[in-house]
């Protein structure tokens, strides 16, 4: 079992920035997946960056590439979401996750993630 508490939500201006962090406790070890969704209101959940714990292989959604920076601390068992350049429509929950330590790449979808944190609200204002 793993579990999962997220933090650092809250209310931005567009073209602000925000870090999310993300507490990991339980069965932590060995080289999962971990990863960022989100969920507006309305709409289904997306993915948004996975990291490998232990060797690091990241993978992006193009919608957040280059805006968004996944890392983790494996001695803090934390995993956090550095979010820049908001814009309105990066508004929704975001949820940490844990999935399978079989594999490469981190899978990106929600369905192959077997661990759930009960998200943080993000909302960013104009």
């Amino acid at each position: 079992q793993v579990r999962l508490v997220e933090s650092g939500g809250g209310l931005v201006e567009v073209g602000g920035s925000l870090r999310l962090s993300c507490a990991a406790s339980g069965r932590t070890a060995g080289n999962y997946a971990m990863a960022w969704f989100r969920q507006g209101a309305g709409k289904e959940r997306e993915f948004l960056a996975a990291i490998r714990r232990n060797t690091g292989d990241i993978v992006y959604a193009d919608s957040v590439k280059g805006r968004f920076t996944i890392s983790r601390d494996n001695n803090k068992n934390t995993l956090s979401l550095q979010m820049n350049s908001l814009h309105i429509e990066d508004a929704a929950v975001y949820y940490c996750a844990v999935g399978p330590r079989a594999g490469r790449d981190p899978p990106k979808s929600p369905e192959q993630y077997d661990y759930w944190g009960q998200g943080t609200q993000v909302t960013v204002s104009s």
